[in-house]
């Protein structure tokens, strides 16, 4: 009788996230489970608001090159890197007297010729990069940090 190969729950983790006790193994209430929508992130009172000028920076690594480059990403503007179309929909990062975190919702997709492939959608963490991380051959994508871009004034106008 042959073994079967016994297989991680990889795809469960990528859903929910499971606290396990260490006496007995039993497994507790979820600790986060993963929103698939921005629109979806928990709001808290002290968490920055963010505005429509809300910029995620992010890091791009071509593994066949080994270059890093840093993106800049417009909230809801499409970005390219190489074959990959980036967008950012939203991006938070927390305020200073709290424990540091920078979190954005990216959806990924990868062009060739006409045709367009999702690749990513879902939260992706500036502490935690591999915990929802871009699966690609040829490219890595990270979250960095949010800033805040300054509104454009008329000119004459202060």
């Amino acid at each position: 009788m042959r073994n079967k190969p016994r297989h991680f729950p990889t795809r469960l983790f990528h859903k929910v996230g499971l606290l396990l006790c260490a006496a007995g193994g039993a497994v507790a209430a979820p600790a986060f489970s993963v929103a698939q929508d921005w629109r979806d992130v928990p709001s808290t009172t002290t968490a920055k608001v963010p505005t429509e000028n809300t910029i995620t920076i992010a890091r791009a690594l071509d593994k066949v090159t080994a270059r890093i480059t840093e993106l800049e990403l417009p909230q809801d503007q499409e970005v390219q890197f190489g074959s990959l179309l980036i967008t950012a929909r939203h991006c938070q990062s927390r305020p200073p007297e709290e424990p540091p975190e920078t979190f954005a919702f990216l959806e990924i997709e990868e062009q060739h010729d006409q045709e367009r492939r999702r690749l990513f959608t879902g939260w992706m963490l500036a502490s935690s990069p591999g915990l929802h991380a871009l699966e690609h051959p040829v490219y890595d994508v990270w979250v960095i940090a949010c800033k805040t871009s300054e509104p454009i004034s008329p000119s004459g106008m202060e």
